[in-house]
């Protein structure tokens, strides 16, 4: 990387608690991040998104003010993340002053420059998603995007100049193909440009849960929540800080709001005299029984209860490594089952358990010395972690797993292949010295690889192999050539890493 990295997720909307596809993607967004410290300068950025007409409508539901409503749920997402050990370096929240001042320097902006205007919104309004709909997007009559029922609203608004940005939209996308990922949802937003854009109205006169506008009215909640990846870090107050992350490397969305971060988001981003984000990628949705995940479908997962069954670093690795990234995939507790016990307890932590076994049995649990210049092993894995970090800042989250199971298989063979025990029985020392150290060295690698998508558990790995230092360090360093693990290091054997669960029925 030239230069610090800077990774979001989008700020979830906080009218309910999270579910399993909320995990996902701050998982995503914190194994790019794990990784890219590996490297250099990381900015981590979640967090809420807390205006608009649902949650005031959920609010009052409750009973309560959309404040207190609000306080009282942005726990529940800090634990979410917490449970799944995510390491953000900052939880966002829009009712933060440090947000709501920023986004009313940016709307006196807009409007000083003239790519804001007074204007009559007359048209469609989905409360559930917080979308204007042109008559002719409506499906049925309904939202395009959730199915529900649409209000019809006429207000006198302030419109953004969004039609005004179509011809520079339509350039940067023909000369950035890659930056709106996967291909399917670049070509989708194309062609919403090449039909044509409608001015955005961006307040709203009739609500009064949201950033204040002088003289009346509240900023669109679009408005507000899309503003949260450069007040975050110091847009306008602090420039050094601000271009030493912008243009963010990496923005991560759901593909249901691509429209707004890769249409309306580059333009205000424009309109402020900022760059477009380098790389927006909208992923596909978890599904049951071909249906998108939600509440509203009463298919929710809960996520709480999925990390205390199967272990957060389990689930963390069945989501990436389950589907290409970008793809939609289908879940179940039996697929988890199946992925905890056959790559997770059977393949890595079998692997830990009988190397960590056999060097206690025949040298009392030390590393040997060992010529690692003769490792076959060495010599085909030993740049394997470039490739890995390749991949995963490439966010080819499979690909890179792929490639570690790789040496898990190699490692398993060595000692179906090389035979330790009967080394030990024969007394050649150095063949049974070099093999116990391939072993070893191979397990630390894997546990410096697998630390961004496992953490936890990779931790305890690292504990039980003795390694000094942290696991987490600059990769160059940790894993230049085979041979890094120290010879006389004292290991540990303990508790399996992932014990195997009982079958879990078909859901």
């Amino acid at each position: 990387m030239s230069r610090a990295y800077y990774v979001t997720t989008p700020i979830y909307y906080i009218s309910g608690n999270p579910h399993i596809g909320h995990a996902y993607t701050t998982i995503v967004a914190d194994v790019l991040a794990r990784t890219a410290r590996t490297i250099g300068p990381t900015f981590f950025l979640t967090g809420t998104d807390e205006h608009g007409q649902k949650v005031a409508n959920a609010a009052a539901a409750a009973g309560k003010t959309p404040q207190a409503w609000t306080d009282e749920l942005v726990p529940h997402w800090k634990a979410l993340f917490a449970a799944y050990h995510v390491e953000y370096d900052d939880f966002i929240r829009t009712t933060q002053a440090r947000h709501v001042e920023k986004v009313q320097r940016v709307f006196e902006r807009l409007r000083e420059r003239g790519d804001i205007y007074r204007g009559k919104y007359e048209g469609w309004y989905c409360v559930y998603d917080e979308t204007f709909w042109l008559e002719s997007k409506l499906v049925d009559g309904r939202c395009p995007t959730c199915g529900r029922e649409v209000q019809w609203i006429s207000e006198e608004d302030w419109f953004f100049r969004l039609s005004a940005y179509r011809d520079r939209l339509i350039e940067h996308f023909e000369r950035r193909p890659h930056w709106v990922q996967p291909r399917s949802v670049y070509n989708e937003m194309m062609a919403i440009l090449r039909e044509g854009l409608e001015d955005l109205s961006i307040s709203r006169s009739s609500l009064h849960w949201g950033v204040p506008i002088p003289n009346g009215g509240v900023i669109y909640v679009w408005l507000d929540a899309l503003l949260n990846y450069i007040t975050a870090i110091g847009w306008s107050e602090d420039a050094t800080r601000f271009h030493t992350y912008w243009p963010a490397q990496t923005q991560l969305i759901g593909k249901e709001i691509a429209r707004f971060h890769t249409i309306v988001w580059p333009a205000i981003l424009w309109a402020l005299g900022e760059a477009a984000p380098e790389l927006v990628f909208a992923h596909g949705w978890i599904t049951v029984d071909g249906q998108k995940m939600s509440k509203s479908l009463d298919n929710a997962v809960d996520p709480f209860m999925l990390a205390q069954r199967f272990g957060a670093d389990a689930i963390r690795y069945f989501l990436l490594r389950e589907a290409p990234f970008g793809s939609d995939f289908s879940y179940s507790e039996e697929k988890i089952a199946q992925r905890r016990n056959s790559d997770l307890a059977n393949d890595l932590g079998n692997l830990l358990q009988r190397t960590l076994s056999m060097l206690q049995r025949y040298r009392d649990g030390i590393v040997p010395p060992a010529d690692v210049s003769r490792s076959e092993l060495g010599r085909r894995f030993a740049a394997l972690h470039v490739t890995v970090r390749e991949r995963i800042l490439d966010l080819r989250f499979r690909e890179a797993l792929e490639g570690i199971w790789e040496l898990v298989t190699a490692l398993n063979r060595a000692i179906d292949d090389r035979k330790p025990w009967e080394l030990h029985k024969n007394d050649r020392t150095s063949e049974l010295n070099a093999v116990l150290y391939d072993l070893c060295e191979g397990l630390r690698r894997l546990a410096i690889m697998l630390a961004p998508c496992m953490p936890e558990r990779m931790r305890e790995m690292w504990q039980q192999l003795g390694t000094p230092g942290r696991i987490d360090e600059d990769w160059s360093v940790s894993l230049r050539g085979w041979g890094g693990l120290a010879p006389l290091t004292q290991t540990a054997l303990a508790a399996p890493l992932f014990p195997k669960m009982d079958a879990v029925a078909p859901t």
